[in-house]
């Protein structure tokens, strides 16, 4: 009984009111450059007069205020209005694709909810990187990509202008086909290619939004691995290499390469006693006459 009228007591200094709610439609699509209103409504028991923010979160995670202080923040100003169903954009662009949190404070509590927004963008032109040339037996992988597309696009892989299917083990004419194929990224694997999957491809992005959009077509040819082709190489090196060896062999033989000079032995001086008739001349007077002969 004591822990219940606490509790009670708790939320009624805090301000933490079973009954405050904030009311928004959780998700809304529009298409790009056309306007829409972002709807957030809230109960009574947050007081008199109060206080909306409103902030963005973009699809990269990056969160910035667009409404602070009963007006528009930075970029949006000009853009967006405040009414008392909530916000409304003027027009949206692709950038304006992600969530928004619709808060509510007054001196009797908190709120907020969350809208998440998708501006509808048709898919471009996707750019694929289709190799032409490629050997038997190696890993290679064919990749798609739209830019543009919101929602993002799912693609599709064409060969000789015939749609491939996700899983090929599933259909009697493309069992022998073993791709992987991955729809949300855009890439078609082989990972052992064949001499089957020679063929001409192309890939299709769509996102329901427009007509699909397809890539340029490219032939991509595999070839067995040119093993003669590596033998005579190898051959030629080697050959190469001889002649080169026997070229130096012959030159040295001939005596066209130049030898190393012979180092001679430096001359070292020789210290000579002095005989005893040049130390002294009869007079008793020390002379010298030789002392070191080199």
């Amino acid at each position: 009984m004591w822990t219940f009228v606490f509790v009670c007591l708790s939320i009624s200094v805090t301000g933490l009111h079973a009954d405050f709610s904030v009311t928004v439609s959780p998700s809304v699509k529009v298409k790009e450059n056309e306007g829409v209103d972002l709807k957030c409504s809230y109960t009574a028991d947050f007081g008199s007069a109060p206080r909306v923010e409103w902030k963005f979160k973009d699809l990269k995670g990056s969160q910035t205020l667009i409404y602070f202080d009963n007006k528009p923040t930075g970029q949006y100003a000009g853009r967006i209005t405040m009414h008392d169903g909530g916000l409304r954009f003027n027009k949206v662009t692709r950038a304006d694709t992600g969530d928004y949190d619709c808060e509510v404070s007054g001196n009797s509590g908190y709120g907020e909810n969350t809208i998440k927004l998708t501006v509808l963008v048709p898919p471009s032109k996707p750019v694929s990187r289709i190799p032409s040339s490629v050997t038997t037996g190696n890993n290679v992988r064919l990749t798609c990509f739209d830019a543009d597309g919101s929602p993002p696009s799912t693609y599709r892989w064409y060969k000789d202008n015939t749609p491939l299917p996700d899983d090929p083990t599933k259909f009697p004419s493309f069992k022998n086909l073993t791709y992987k194929m991955n729809v949300f990224n855009g890439n078609l694997e082989f990972p052992s290619v064949s001499k089957l999957d020679s063929g001409s491809y192309l890939c299709e992005a769509s996102n329901g939004e427009g007509a699909p959009q397809r890539g340029d077509t490219v032939h991509m040819e595999v070839r067995d691995l040119n093993v003669g082709g590596i033998v005579a190489g190898v051959i030629v090196a080697l050959l190469a290499v001889g002649l080169l060896l026997f070229g130096l062999w012959f030159a040295s033989k001939k005596g066209y390469l130049p030898k190393k000079a012979e180092s001679k032995p430096k001359q070292q001086a020789v210290y000579t006693q002095p005989r005893a008739a040049d130390m002294d001349d009869g007079d008793g007077e020390f002379r010298q006459k030789s002392s070191f002969v080199v």
